[in-house]
């Protein structure tokens, strides 16, 4: 039978049409169950119960927690519902999908939109003046029906359903109709109803959602401004629009980037941000230019005074540097005057960035009884969440456990967002326990490469094929003396050197990169899932690859002894390091030595060793010295970074020992030849590209940026210039004090003034836009690691499409596309990093646990209350309070934050900021299960 549906459309020109579209009902489209007698059940499973389940959409959408569990089974997934939630949450339609693919699970999907059978439909059309959404509710209860009919005394068949209306109305037919809460209790497994999710969006009876504190009958927050009143304010220009940052090391403070302002927006407090999480795109109205506040005085404390800003690794960038400002956890604290940044309060939620969150239950006392109900709070290890409230009926398992929880619903009657428990990831404390929770944290996909992506990967052993060394458009360069340098015990080699001299008196020098693309093909499986991935994430104790191992450490590693495909970068240079020529070439190689940098290094600085390889070492590292003064001499910055190493348990896998990592000559060498290989491909895909190439680019930094260390600076006598890197680098140099680790501190600072480099296509900004400052470079891309890094495998297919050797995907020839892929890659890229300083962060409280330990410090920075110091051996940083935090003042001390100084008052003692002090460093424990490090004052 055919039905036809007919709609008007309008295109881009204005022009309305007629579209009609036909939709087909069919007989032969089975119920899905396998005890059915009529019914084809050779794709059935819905087995025999006493109860099968429809879901409605919002089921679907709010609790789909609850319908990964396994207890959940037997569920009919109909086709209506299916569509809307891919139109209104492709996340959870994604889950959906995967649950249903698994056929243990016994979820099955019944296409109600085209079934047919006699004179029954499952189909149905809309009503006169029927909504789309009540037209989908009403055909959800028709296919319930049906179903019930169709499979008569076998099953009993029940709607589940949150909507009050719609189970009045399937009541009123006669459907068997539960809202989730009372279904869950009728399984009688009450732990299922924690994970039950309760949305103030859906109906509940007055009981579901009944609580009698006082405090939840008082309003805390403002309204949200209805959409209508929000779109004409942005049209006015009296709201801007934009996503709210939290900043990660004062969760009481955010900002709003704003292209109406032209600033970001400072929203201070939780009353500001107004039930707004991290991420959400929000609409701020600015407050009145005369309640704008500056800079907080004091060392940031936590919502319930308990703990203040935590110990961690030192901050590398801007990004991660804490950035004080006040908040609303003291509002006794004194600010010093205006600020010229605009202030705002959020006014309305466009899109929510809620996402689960791991952390633990705030301790509390059990409640008595088994399986009683306990209100308890949820802490993010996010610093930036707020406490989430969940019931569970499981406290007392729970409270020294890492949990998942997300988030239901944030009321303006509740000072804490409502959530549910969703899973327990291990005891709190445990090294394996903590590493799960750093990777859910940061998004980080650690689950085993799919059989799908597997079957992509080339036989085992694998070896250079013979007709490859006669493929036109590979080189056989297997003569060249070639060799790597990477960290001792490195696998995933994915770059090699050589450097030859010439008869002329010039060098030959070649930059061998792993030929990943020949493996890993566009839009394969393979190619899939390392663009989703992005990057490989480096923790302290393991490597989470991008690409499968057989990849990384056999197929495509340049390893020592063995051919392998490589993408080469070769220049022809004078003695003087001065390019003659370049050209790019597909190769094959053979390694003749996989060197780790303190092995490099041994040989260049050993007089006695003469052999060809130590000597193209050395002139390799000639010309590297000489390539980077010249970019010193452009402008590029050398900053500095504290780069801590672990000595790790090869059985227990905890830390042995901790400290700075050793950057050698034979780094600098590697590095310099990766830098000029990289640039010399930007140019070469942006020549043959201009539109659509992927390229990384480092946005100068604002003078706001550098006001803590132009601070700093005058405060200890020090003039530096921000003008230019180039400016900014000769004062640098200039800036010297009384002890050799002056300046390496005045670098570190300075690296925390720099935002993050970022990749971008090419046809999205202007050639100006282009440039990386920090290197000093008018264009700069990644090519150098496509074992680990995805923005090289598009780079590759990008420069041997330039050259000619393989044809482009047209996804890259796409802008918008390319522009979505460095947009995943930067948020890859992202967490990747904050994943490994999370792992370092661990690792370094797992060591000081029962190991107290005294240690040199510098004093970075003075608030009114304590001092901000760093632990170069250690590379952590952190608050020391010179001030009582209970009283927030102090008889002993006069804090003097312009001149960055603290007197004790008795004349005794004398800080300033950059001095050198002892602290104590120790693990402690102001609640059961909740370690952290402390750092205190020795005198």
């Amino acid at each position: 039978m055919l039905k036809n549906k007919a709609f008007v459309k309008k295109n881009r020109g204005g022009r309305v049409f007629k579209v009609v579209r036909e939709h087909y009902l069919r007989d032969d489209i089975p119920c899905g169950a396998t005890f059915c007698s009529s019914c084809d059940t050779s794709t059935a499973n819905l087995v025999a119960a006493d109860r099968l389940v429809v879901v409605d959409t919002n089921v679907v959408l709010h609790q789909m927690d609850l319908l990964e569990n396994p207890a959940f089974r037997n569920v009919i997934i109909l086709s209506v519902v299916l569509e809307e939630v891919k139109n209104k949450n492709l996340s959870a339609y994604n889950r959906l999908r995967n649950i249903c693919a698994n056929r243990s699970r016994q979820f099955f999907v019944f296409s109600n939109e085209h079934h047919r059978q006699d004179i029954n439909y499952t189909y149905i059309k809309a009503m006169a003046s029927e909504s789309v959404n009540d037209r989908n509710d009403r055909a959800i209860r028709v296919a319930t029906q049906w179903f019930q009919k169709h499979l008569g005394d076998a099953c009993t068949v029940v709607l589940l359903t949150n909507d009050l209306d719609n189970r009045t109305k399937a009541n009123a037919e006669g459907i068997n109709v539960f809202s989730v809460d009372h279904f869950v209790q009728s399984l009688g497994k009450p732990e299922l109803l924690d994970l039950v999710a309760r949305s103030e969006s859906e109906n509940a009876t007055p009981m579901e959602i009944e609580d009698s504190r006082p405090s939840k009958r008082k309003i805390i927050y403002s309204e949200h401004k209805p959409m209508s009143e929000i779109t004409a304010g942005i049209h006015q220009g009296i709201y801007h629009q934009g996503k709210l940052r939290v900043n990660r090391y004062n969760p009481f403070q955010a900002y709003v980037g704003s292209e109406s302002v032209g600033d970001e927006i400072l929203v201070q407090g939780r009353l500001n941000m107004n039930r707004a999480f991290d991420g959400d795109v929000v609409v701020v109205e600015l407050l009145p230019h005369e309640s704008w506040q500056g800079d907080m005085t004091m060392i940031a404390e936590e919502e319930d005074g308990d703990g203040d800003e935590r110990v961690g690794l030192a901050p590398d960038t801007s990004d991660e540097a804490a950035v004080n400002k006040a908040d609303e956890a003291s509002e006794k604290a004194t600010t010093s005057g205006g600020s010229s940044r605009p202030n705002g309060r959020v006014i309305g939620i466009i899109k929510r960035n809620w996402r689960a969150y791991c952390g633990s239950l705030e301790p509390m006392t059990t409640p008595a009884g088994a399986g009683s109900v306990a209100n308890a709070l949820f802490v993010s290890a996010d610093r930036r969440i707020p406490k989430i409230r969940i019931q569970t009926r499981q406290f007392g398992n729970l409270v020294d456990k890492r949990i998942v929880v997300s988030v239901d619903s944030w009321d303006l009657n509740s000072r804490y967002p409502s959530g549910h428990y969703v899973k327990t990831v291990g005891k709190i404390g445990d090294r394996n326990t903590e590493s799960e929770v750093l990777l859910i944290e940061n998004d980080i996909n650690n689950r085993p490469f799919s059989d799908q992506v597997l079957a992509c990967l080339p036989p085992l052993p694998w070896s250079v094929p013979a007709e490859a060394l006669h493929d036109p458009h590979r080189e056989d360069l297997r003569n060249l003396r070639v060799f790597s340098v990477d960290p001792i015990g490195c696998k995933d080699i994915d770059d090699a050197l050589h450097c030859t001299l010439l008869p002329t008196g010039n060098y030959q020098v070649g930059v061998h990169i792993a030929d990943v693309t020949s493996f890993v093909h566009p839009g394969t499986p393979l190619d899939i899932e390392a663009r989703e991935r992005g990057t490989s994430v480096y923790l302290v104790e393991r490597r989470i690859d991008m690409l499968p191992k057989p990849l990384t450490e056999d197929v495509c590693s340049l390893r020592a002894d063995v051919e392998r495909f490589v993408f080469s970068v070769i220049w022809e240079m004078s003695s003087e390091a001065d390019i003659i020529s370049v050209r790019f070439t597909k190769g094959v190689i053979k390694s003749s030595a996989a060197l780790s940098y303190v092995e490099a290094q041994a040989r260049m600085d050993d007089s006695r060793m003469s052999d060809p390889l130590t000597t193209d070492l050395r002139n390799m590292n000639r010309l590297a010295k000489v390539l980077r003064q010249r970019r010193i001499e452009r402008g590029a910055l050398t900053l500095a970074s504290p780069e801590v190493k672990f000595e790790i348990d090869t059985e227990t896998h905890n830390p042995l020992d901790v400290g700075m990592y050793q950057v050698r000559e034979s780094n600098h060498m590697v590095e310099e030849f990766m830098l000029l290989a990289n640039i010399s491909v930007a140019k070469k895909i942006l020549s043959s590209f201009p539109v659509f190439s992927l390229l990384r680019r480092h946005p100068t930094p604002t003078p706001k940026m550098f006001e803590p260390l132009l601070k700093i600076a005058s405060a200890v006598g020090i003039k530096l210039d921000i003008t230019s890197s180039m400016t900014l680098a000769n004062t640098l140099d200039l800036a010297v004090g009384d002890d050799p680790y002056f300046n390496k501190l005045i670098r570190i600072l300075a690296t925390r003034c720099m935002t993050q480099a970022v990749y971008f296509c090419s046809g999205e900004l202007s050639p100006p836009e282009f440039q990386h400052y920090g290197l000093a470079s008018a264009i700069y891309t990644h090519f150098t690691s496509p074992i680990r890094r995805y923005a090289d495998v598009i780079v590759h297919r990008l420069l041997a499409a330039a050259l000619d050797l393989e044809k482009l995907s047209p996804s890259l020839r796409d802008k918008s596309e390319v522009t979505k892929i460095a947009d995943n890659l930067n948020y890859r890229h992202r967490n990747a990093q904050m994943a490994g300083r999370a792992s370092v962060e661990l690792h370094t409280l797992i060591f000081f646990r029962n190991r107290p330990t005294d240690a040199d410090a510098r004093i970075v920075q003075i608030r009114s209350n304590g001092l901000i110091v760093f632990v170069p051996k250690y590379g952590i940083e952190g608050p020391v309070f010179l001030v009582d935090k209970a009283s927030k003042s102090s008889t002993n001390w006069i804090m003097n934050e312009e001149q960055q100084c603290a007197n004790a008052r008795d004349g005794s003692t004398k800080y300033k900021v950059l001095d050198s002090v002892k602290i104590r460093i120790q693990v402690v424990e102001p609640q059961p299960n909740r370690p952290k490090l402390e750092l205190t004052l020795l005198a």
